[in-house]
């Protein structure tokens, strides 16, 4: 057999081999950056909260709104895919990772903290954001002035969640913790007057304070540190990159700050700096 002939015959029995173990064109897409995806496919799947007002929440008509939505969008956008090409996929702190690992979502913006733990399984870009515990009270009420104030008092958090226990463990060792399944049930239950404070994250609690403009307030004395971030697939170093440079600029082209006003103004929530990017 000539050398030619008997290169043939190699190029087809791997290129065979190949389409048997799945390692064509389709297998290759999967393990691609977003940078790619975004520019080929010109289509993103984006993980998001639906049950936040002023971050992700999903209105009657099946629309989402809030400050991370337009972020996702933003970002997108510097991608090169369009609004109405991006699929927004509702997750929930519990399944982040595993949308990112299992490729349901290309990317999440969802109130996401980065930590070292997290790190392990997912790439962030970020932090977009820099949250803190807060405390989210009636709007009349002059006693709850921060966490040490809590004693005797009741305050509530959601089911699995850690901010209610930090308060118990650190700042007030008689507060009366109680539990809801989701934190609108858990404002209800404060503009009802059963309970007295709930405690979570201060931007969030800023969209409820929004949501019930005058009759809510954040308290505004922050204790902990929550970076944002947008998480993607692990060793996606080149999205990663690419959402960096998205951040950047809109930080510094007023985007962020319109984005973040018209979100949650309506709270009296004092608007922050954008924060530095974290890159690695």
């Amino acid at each position: 057999m000539s050398r030619i002939s008997l290169l043939a015959v190699i190029a087809s029995t791997l290129t065979a081999a190949a389409a048997a173990s799945g390692c064509g064109a389709d297998s290759h897409a999967s393990t691609a950056s977003i940078v790619d995806k975004a520019k080929n496919d010109k289509k993103l799947v984006i993980g998001v909260k639906a049950d936040q007002p002023g971050l992700g929440l999903r209105t009657p008509d099946g629309k989402f709104t809030g400050f991370d939505i337009e972020v996702a969008k933003y970002v997108a956008k510097q991608l090169g895919v369009e609004e109405k090409d991006i699929t927004f996929k509702e997750t929930v702190s519990a399944n982040r990772e595993a949308f990112i690992e299992q490729g349901q979502v290309d990317m999440v913006v969802a109130t996401y903290s980065i930590t070292d733990a997290r790190k392990q399984k997912v790439s962030f870009a970020g932090p977009y954001f820099v949250a803190g515990q807060d405390l989210l009270v009636r709007a009349d009420d002059t006693e709850l002035t921060g966490p040490e104030a809590l004693n005797g008092k009741k305050l509530c958090s959601v089911a699995g969640s850690t901010p209610a226990q930090k308060v118990k463990a650190e700042y007030a060792k008689e507060v009366q913790l109680q539990e809801e399944r989701t934190y609108s049930a858990c404002v209800d239950r404060v503009l009802g007057g059963q309970l007295d404070a709930i405690t979570t994250d201060n931007v969030i609690l800023a969209g409820y304070a929004a949501q019930h403009a005058g009759k809510l307030k954040v308290v505004g004395k922050p204790f902990s540190t929550e970076k944002y971030g947008i998480g993607l697939k692990k060793d996606d170093a080149a999205g990663r990159k690419a959402i960096n440079d998205a951040l950047e600029k809109m930080f510094s082209d007023g985007s962020w700050t319109k984005a973040l006003q018209d979100s949650v103004g309506a709270s009296g929530f004092a608007l922050p700096q954008a924060p530095q990017l974290e890159r690695y």
